[in-house]
């Protein structure tokens, strides 16, 4: 079980170093910010 598990965690990270993860957030949260500060939902 150890094996498979240290196998399974340096293909993630052999993956993550070349670039073939993605980051899956699409982005719908985030909102533009002033400078850093965030602006009232309502402006």
């Amino acid at each position: 079980m150890e094996l498979f598990l240290t196998l399974f965690f340096l293909v993630l990270l052999l993956a993550s170093v070349l670039g073939f993860t993605s980051d899956s957030r699409d982005s719908a949260d985030w909102r533009p910010s002033n400078g850093g500060w965030r602006s009232s939902p309502r402006s």
